[in-house]
């Protein structure tokens, strides 16, 4: 699936889009370069499962939780981890497949921990500054 985002206004109905296109699953891994909007694109996903919360990035604590009615929300920023070893010293699995939501940041610096399916969202800036989101389901 592919979706455009001329500005932040409509972050709200690409986050609705994103969660009925991947129906029951869960897994979210996020590709783009620095400042392409992940974390921003994360907020909004979150906004829209219905948190209340302050959605921040977790760059320094590597995984923030949330919780909502009936789910919890794991979001991973894997850009600080210096090796994959860390990721599995935190206990990665207990979260990957606790059939809650993950929004992981940064999968490239764990590429043999990746679970076998999950949506890979793409984001990457065009030249007038809007986004291009690119879903697909693995």
């Amino acid at each position: 699936m592919l979706l455009n985002a001329a500005s932040l206004s409509q972050l709200p109905a690409i986050a609705s889009e994103i969660i009925s296109f991947a129906a029951n699953s869960r897994i979210f891994l996020f590709y783009g370069d620095m400042g392409a909007g992940k974390t921003t694109l994360i907020k909004s996903l979150c906004k829209c499962l219905g948190t209340t919360e302050q959605v921040t990035s977790p760059t320094f604590s590597i995984v923030n939780e949330y919780i909502v009615a009936k789910n919890r929300i794991y979001h991973f920023d894997f850009y600080r981890l210096k090796n994959q070893t860390e990721a599995l010293d935190m206990g990665y699995e207990e979260y990957f497949y606790s059939d809650a939501y993950c929004f992981i940041e940064w999968p490239e610096k764990i590429p043999d921990l990746l679970p076998g399916h999950y949506n890979r969202v793409t984001i990457k800036v065009q030249a007038d500054n809007s986004r291009t989101v690119i879903i697909e389901q693995i």
